[in-house]
């Protein structure tokens, strides 16, 4: 009798792999399961930023003597329709010439006297700049991590596999735009960190990690939701902008393909008219980085700390020398005063001290909760987390002025159950 054991490939929360691993770890497989996890054809190259100026999305139907001669027309329309969406002077075909780098043929028809296509047409930002002035230098965003959603089929996709949605942002030339987008390519561990799941995990502890990994300040979430009328028939697609760590909106709007041939063109079309939407949104003020995402300031920071105590106590220093100082001189001055000024006592610093505290971490909540209790402790500095590992003992590092046994008692104070040794404390509660 046969067996069938059937796969299907869903989106995976982080935290449910960091589990899972180590249980499967324990049992020797755990390498394989990764393997197969980040295996396969994944990964789509991010396409090089340019900083010229990139107009798409032209449409023209000409004729002419010939088919060449028909394109050649059809071209001379793009860019001049290309010229006028800039906003930049009348100038001849000529001049237009020399200032265009490239004719991107996004789709064309081609009869023996007819041209019907769709163009886009790349000017030389040098070149053409003078002509434009400053009005294509704006004000850049900070980096913006993206997480581009495919929901189709009852199946959320990020980068579990290729698809047309990735491809069109992967493709996207951004040097023009006012967004800084930060785009993985969905190739290795990128699958696993960057799923659906993770747009609506309010973890600031998670999103930290994941935006200090690749080097952005917030997120962007462009959702597509694709629907078949039939097998062969039109789909529609209905396009929604989330940012922020809280999947806030910001606008929708819905697209319709002919065909499923045609859906890579509705892509592109889509991805313009988001890049349009992060741009207002941005000069209405609301792609700002969330300020709660910034969570490891100076406090959290043992080596920055110890230079501010270190300062801050020879500032306290050189005043209490300098009243002592003063103190004296007023004492030798006044007549009949035989008794000397008494010195004030020179403030020493706070001793800090960075200690190892394990503590058991159930849930991504867990981790959140114990590190804001411990941040919270009188004479805590700092604490951040420097081994993750949800669903078994985490390790933090913690700042304090104080010796490891009075931790222990500040921690007791607030309710946890504390186990010393030697250089290491584990909490519970």
């Amino acid at each position: 009798m046969a067996l069938t054991l059937t796969l299907h490939e869903r989106p995976i929360a982080p935290g449910i792999i960091l589990a899972g691993l180590g249980l499967l770890a324990a049992l020797g497989i755990g390498l394989a399961v990764a393997t197969a996890q980040v295996d396969g054809d994944r990964g789509i190259a991010v396409v090089t930023a340019s900083s010229d100026i990139d107009v798409g999305g032209i449409e023209v139907d000409v004729t002419g003597d010939d088919a060449d001669d028909a394109r050649q027309k059809g071209w001379r329309r793009a860019q001049r329709e290309a010229w006028a969406k800039l906003g930049g002077p009348t100038l001849s075909d000529g001049q237009l010439q020399s200032l265009v780098s490239a004719v991107v043929i996004e789709r064309e028809r081609v009869g023996s006297k007819r041209y019907i296509a769709t163009l886009g047409v790349i000017f030389d930002r040098q070149r053409a700049g003078r002509y434009l002035g400053g009005t294509a230098q704006a004000r850049r965003s900070a980096p913006m991590l993206l997480i581009p959603v495919t929901i189709s089929g009852g199946t959320e996709l990020v980068y579990e596999q290729r698809n047309p949605w990735q491809r069109a942002w992967a493709e996207y030339q951004a040097g023009t735009s006012r967004i800084d987008y930060v785009r993985p390519s969905g190739a290795g561990g990128d699958s696993l960190l960057l799923t659906y799941g993770q747009t609506s995990r309010r973890s600031r502890a998670w999103w930290n990690t994941i935006l200090d990994q690749f080097g952005a300040a917030d997120v962007l979430v462009p959702i597509v939701r694709l629907q078949y009328q039939y097998p062969g028939g039109p789909v529609e697609g209905a396009f929604t902008a989330r940012y922020g760590p809280d999947n806030r909106y910001l606008d929708s709007f819905t697209l319709t393909a002919d065909s499923p041939d045609e859906v890579p063109a509705m892509m592109v079309q889509a991805v313009s008219q988001f890049d349009e939407i992060f741009s207002k949104a941005l000069a209405d003020g609301k792609l700002r980085p969330d300020p709660t995402l910034s969570q490891r300031g100076i406090d959290a920071d043992p080596v920055l700390q110890r230079l501010i105590e270190a300062g801050r106590a020879a500032v306290a220093q050189e005043r209490a020398a300098a009243a002592a100082e003063a103190a004296a001189e007023a004492g030798e001055s006044a007549e009949g005063n035989e008794t000397a000024p008494t010195p004030t006592p020179s403030p020493t610093a706070a001793t800090l001290n960075t200690y190892v505290v394990q503590f058991a971490t159930p849930s991504a909540g867990a981790v959140d909760a114990t590190l804001a209790a411990v941040n919270a402790t009188p004479g805590v500095r700092g604490a951040a987390t420097s081994s993750l590992a949800i669903g078994g003992t985490s390790v933090m590092r913690v700042t304090y002025g104080g010796s490891l046994g009075d931790l222990a008692a500040a921690l007791r104070s607030r309710g946890f159950s504390v186990n010393q040794g030697s250089n290491a404390l584990a909490i519970s509660r």
